[in-house]
C-alpha cells in the first residue's frame, strides 16, 4: 500500500501547485476549498512551509466518527471516500487529530486517500508516494491500491 509523504519540506515555495491538482484531477474542480492536501506557512515567511495531509491512521478516527459511513477505513490506514453517502455533518473532520479534514464553505469534507496524483505537479520535488515498509496485519500481506473517491 501506498501513502503520500512530505519528506523535504524546507524546498516548498507554497505554490500550491499540490493542492491545484489534486483539486482538479482527483475532485474535478478548480478550488483551493476542494483539495486534499494544503499548504501553509509555518509561522511566517522566512520560516518555510508545512503540508497539511491525512497521516493514514489505522484505525481512522475520521471513519469511525461518520455516522453514515461515506468514510471508511482503508486496509493499512486512511479512508475510502464515498461522496454519496456523506450528509455534510462535519463529524469526520471533528474527529481528525491532525486537522487534515477540510470542509468547503457548503460544509462537503475533502481529505488527501493517498493517490499520488499531486505528486508530479510540486516543482521542487517536496512530496513522495512511497510504498509502507513491509505487509501489515490489516493488509494481510496484500498489496492494497489507494482510496479511491466514490462519486
Amino acid at each position: 500500500m501506498k501513502i503520500l509523504t512530505t519528506p523535504r519540506m524546507e524546498r516548498c515555495i507554497g505554490c500550491h501547485s499540490c493542492s491545484v491538482a489534486c483539486a482538479r484531477l482527483v475532485h474535478k474542480r478548480l478550488s483551493w476549498d476542494t483539495a486534499g492536501i494544503r499548504i501553509r506557512s509555518s509561522g511566517g515567511l522566512s520560516t518555510g512551509f508545512e503540508a497539511r495531509t491525512c497521516l493514514a491512521c489505522d484505525p481512522a478516527p475520521c471513519a469511525a466518527a461518520c455516522p453514515t459511513g461515506a468514510y471508511s477505513q482503508r486496509p493499512g490506514g486512511g479512508v475510502i471516500v464515498r461522496k454519496k453517502l456523506c450528509i455534510r455533518c462535519g463529524e469526520c473532520a471533528r474527529a481528525c487529530p491532525v486537522d487534515a479534514i477540510y470542509l468547503d464553505p457548503a460544509g462537503e469534507p475533502f481529505v488527501c486517500i493517498h493517490c499520488g496524483r499531486c505528486v508530479p505537479y510540486c516543482p521542487h520535488d517536496c512530496l513522495e508516494h512511497r510504498e509502507l515498509p513491509g505487509p501489515t496485519a490489516a493488509t494481510g500481506g496484500e498489496e492494497q491500491t489507494a482510496g479511491e473517491v466514490k462519486p
